[in-house]
């Protein structure tokens, strides 16, 4: 299950940018996120899906390249969960 759909309403309740009007891949910088914005941002995603995004991620630029990471981040999270 792809997470965009809800980094892009937290990216909407968080700084009022319309969700239809960001293109997931183009750069978050580029759509107007600036680099304290993106960082305030990153750690409502960490907060909202109780993950930790490694510091130094070269591949975070967009809400798809994001997606991304929190995907395989719940997914490595999910598989050492005791069911």
């Amino acid at each position: 299950m792809s997470s965009l759909k809800e980094l892009q309403d937290l990216i909407q309740a968080k700084y009022g940018l319309d969700p239809a009007t960001l293109d997931p891949h183009a750069s978050m910088r580029a759509s107007g996120v600036d680099s304290l914005a993106l960082v305030e941002y990153l750690f409502d995603v960490e907060e909202k899906f109780n993950i930790s995004i490694p510091d130094n991620n070269p591949d975070l630029d967009t809400l798809a390249d994001l997606a991304e990471i929190v995907d395989g981040l719940r997914a490595a999270q999910t598989a050492t969960t005791p069911g």
